[in-house]
């Protein structure tokens, strides 16, 4: 994700503490928050998609989803 975005992110969240956000600032903040989940999700299954599991014994196994995905 952006930079700027994270920022903007992070901009929005500090508003809110100091007010109340406009109908268009909440709309903003949660397409970034989608955005940012859905980046931070794909991360996480690349991650998961190259780790593999080592028995005692010295042999890998590549982790299985159990969603059967």
């Amino acid at each position: 994700m952006e930079n700027s975005k994270l920022k903007r992110i992070n901009e929005l969240a500090r508003l809110k503490k100091e007010r109340a956000l406009t109908p268009d600032e909440i709309a903003e903040r949660d397409e970034l928050r989608k955005e940012y989940l859905d980046e931070w999700r794909k991360g996480a299954m690349e991650i998961l998609d190259n780790t593999y599991i080592q028995t005692p014994d010295g042999k890998k196994h590549k982790l299985q989803r159990k969603d059967g995905k």
